[in-house]
């Protein structure tokens, strides 16, 4: 019997310890385990950006006497050939830390500089890839950081909480079609700081059966432009699903920042147009009277030198009034200042950039005339004594 009971308690003791043992190495496949993933976590990917667009740039200066934040601060890095070199050192292993922010985050995106380099570089496209890797890296200022915070939380650029479509009476909304080839897509500014120009523009555009997104959110192009890409994607997919639901093949829109996004970064089988050249596509139809006016058109660096709209607007102004050109025009036109993040972030460099345009202003004319919301507000904090209008705002005058 003793030893019946003592061969009893060695099998206990032997079955125990197996099962410590057995727990003893689950414990550390857990700890490897969870040791291996904070490993993953902390592990960062080297600096990475497209090297041939960065290798295209020969270094020969001729950016450096367009770009227009170079000539309002006068750092050598905070001109595009600046920038560039940067760019190239943290490529070939410079480590990657905030004191290359004021260079690359006060980049407006301009364009200018691609449009004059000889070599082809496209120096706004890898100043937005770099600025991808420094948020992916976790370097980032904290006026983007605001940026972010306030359109992923708010779905627009200004933390508004009210209604997108607050300027719609609701007895317009109830009539508005659920299903449409047209949407117009207002955008952040005309929504929530000129709701005046997203009224008079839906008001010309509902006569060829245009509708509205019911729950349009930012076009993502904030942030975009600032770095924030996985962000900006769950935004466009927002966009999308809504664009879907209403059946649209087409999206009309007053803003050159949601233009030039909606059309490059948003999938190609949407055909996206601005509404200077819905407008010029339409005259006939609109029947606008002549106006005893002079004015000046302000081409927008997204529509204009990023995508060619040139001429649609300068066609709808001239059926309205008498057109006087400024001194830098289409592809040479200058920068407002207000885009690429730059007001937010460096509001003192994109106000002077914006007192700089106004210089190209001709004498004699009534009003500047342009086609963003961004650059009709940068330029009139610019603070000429000229007043700044958008299209939409003339071409109601001659509906009038």
């Amino acid at each position: 019997m003793k030893n019946e009971k003592t061969k009893n308690e060695n099998e206990a003791s032997g079955v125990k310890k197996q099962a410590e043992m057995k727990a003893e190495k689950g414990t550390e496949a857990k700890t490897e385990a969870k040791t291996e993933t904070e490993k993953e976590k902390t592990e960062t990917k080297p600096f990475e950006v497209d090297r041939r667009s960065v290798y295209k740039c020969v270094q020969c200066g001729t950016c450096r006497s367009v770009c227009p934040v170079f000539e309002t601060v006068g750092w050598e890095s905070a001109n595009t050939r600046g920038r560039m070199l940067i760019i190239k050192s943290l490529l070939e292993g410079r480590e990657p830390s905030e004191d290359v922010l004021p260079s690359l985050a006060t980049c407006t995106t301009c364009g200018i500089c691609a449009a004059k380099c000889p070599a082809g570089a496209n120096p706004p496209e890898v100043v937005e890839e770099a600025r991808s890797e420094l948020v992916r890296l976790g370097i980032t200022t904290e006026g983007q950081e605001k940026l972010r915070s306030t359109i992923t939380i708010s779905g627009n650029s200004f933390g508004e909480s009210k209604d997108r479509l607050h300027w719609l009476p609701d007895s317009e909304r109830s009539k508005l079609p659920e299903k449409s080839d047209y949407v117009y897509f207002v955008g952040c500014f005309d929504s929530y700081r000129y709701p005046e120009f997203a009224k008079k523009t839906f008001e010309v555009l509902q006569h060829f059966g245009v509708t509205l997104l019911p729950d349009e959110h930012c076009c993502a192009s904030p942030l975009l432009r600032t770095g924030f890409r996985p962000d900006a994607e769950k935004i466009m997919e927002h966009n999308l699903e809504q664009i879907r639901k209403v059946g649209a093949h087409t999206i009309i829109t007053g803003c050159a920042g949601c233009y030039t996004t909606l059309k490059n970064n948003y999938p190609g089988n949407l055909r996206v147009i601005s509404v200077p050249e819905f407008l010029a596509e339409h005259l006939g139809d609109l029947k606008l009277k002549r106006l005893d006016l002079k004015v000046t058109y302000h081409d927008p660096c997204h529509l204009g030198r990023h995508n060619g709209v040139y001429d649609a607007p300068r066609e709808v102004i001239e059926s309205i009034c008498e057109l006087k050109e400024m001194k830098n025009i289409r592809e040479n036109s200058r920068c407002c200042g207000g885009g690429g993040g730059v007001r937010i972030g460096y509001p003192d460099i994109s106000i002077e950039l914006a007192k700089k345009r106004l210089e190209d202003v001709p004498e004699g004319v009534d009003y500047i005339v342009t086609s963003c919301p961004l650059c009709v507000r940068n330029l009139r904090d610019g603070g000429g004594d000229i007043e700044v209008i958008d299209i939409i705002e003339l071409v109601a005058m001659a509906l009038e």
